[in-house]
């Protein structure tokens, strides 16, 4: 199998690394001169929670020609139907892309290539780049599990390949209910990266300090809520039924979820959310294909969501320049 990993930043580095390590046929490609040039000549070096240096093929977008078995997708979402389009021509006859960004960019490949060979993966661990060539995995290495899913429900050798592949880093879990997965990452990322984002902090952080948890417990309650009104069912993550653990009607259980809000991100409370990454290099976010999902659900369907629409303001305010990542936003835009 020939496998290509598209936007090879923080998590793609990671993965690249680990298949590359396991001797798979796998090119990394990222627009990023000065990261693509240090992984052509020094490797890919991962530091963390683990510490190894592994030699990669590194390409930048302009250099690829052959035709690939599998696509990771690993960009920030922007109009994945014509980035679909353009990755399209370097498939193979039978060739599959499998997403790993963040909110619902499905459909949008699907209209491309079809259902049958549009997969989607959510991610359960987190990392950061360090530098050009380095990344650093952030969460446990027993807690590098992923969840795939076909978005036709239909599964073949490119599926059982696909995970094969992930499987040499961590627990693939392979979901029926693949909306249902969807919604659970979208969950997590909503409440700890868009509030983490909002308030400067990581996972741990905005989970440790009482009064951003209370924002972040808002947040999932909001995205059960409204995941609810639309008949879709929240999936466990790591075998935590988040839905059950976190949902609550009246004051008891509302102060339980309260308190195990830091007990359930505590394996990834390193996390630094890729949106105040971005961020702080200057770079747009995925705010509105996260949260902004969450609040485009609600109106739909008649659910109020308004501790989203206020990290989607905060975040949209501190990337025009307007705010800064900061607890202060707290009585600004939480109040």
């Amino acid at each position: 199998m020939k496998v290509a990993i598209y936007g090879a930043g923080s998590l793609g580095t990671v993965l690249g690394a680990y298949l590359s390590r396991a001797g798979e046929n796998v090119d990394l490609i990222n627009r990023n001169k000065a990261h693509t040039e240090a992984l052509k000549k020094n490797g890919a070096h991962i530091t963390g929670t683990v510490d190894f240096t592994v030699p990669v093929r590194a390409l930048f977008p302009e250099e690829m020609s052959e035709r690939y078995d599998i696509i990771f997708l690993m960009t920030k979402q922007a109009d994945n139907k014509e980035l679909a389009a353009g990755l399209s021509r370097f498939l193979a006859a039978d060739g599959v892309i499998c997403t790993f960004q963040n909110g619902l960019p499905e459909p949008p490949i699907a209209e491309v290539i079809g259902e049958d060979r549009t997969f989607g993966c959510t991610v359960g661990w987190g990392a950061t780049l360090e530098g050009p060539g380095v990344s650093r995995l952030t969460s446990s290495p027993d807690a590098l599990e992923v969840c795939l899913g076909s978005l036709s429900g239909r599964r073949g050798a490119a599926f059982d390949e696909t995970v094969r592949l992930l499987s040499i880093m961590g627990h693939v879990e392979i979901e029926d209910n693949f909306m249902g997965a969807r919604w659970s990452k979208l969950l997590i990322n909503s409440a700890f990266s868009g509030a983490g984002t909002a308030f400067g902090c990581t996972f741990g952080e905005v989970a440790g300090d009482r009064k951003t948890r209370r924002v972040v417990q808002r947040v999932i309650k909001e995205c059960i809520d409204v995941a609810r009104a639309a008949g879709i069912k929240i999936e466990p993550v790591q075998g935590k039924d988040i839905a059950r653990l976190m949902d609550y009607n009246g004051g008891f259980k509302k102060m339980i979820s309260f308190a195990i809000i830091p007990l359930a991100i505590k394996k990834h409370k390193d996390i630094k959310p890729s949106m105040l990454q971005d961020l702080e290099k200057g770079k747009r976010c995925e705010i509105d294909a996260i949260n902004g999902v969450v609040s485009a659900y609600g109106r739909k369907y008649g659910v109020p969501t308004p501790a989203n629409d206020a990290v989607i303001a905060c975040v949209r305010d501190i990337q025009d320049g307007k705010a800064k990542p900061s607890k202060e936003n707290l009585s600004v835009y939480f109040a």
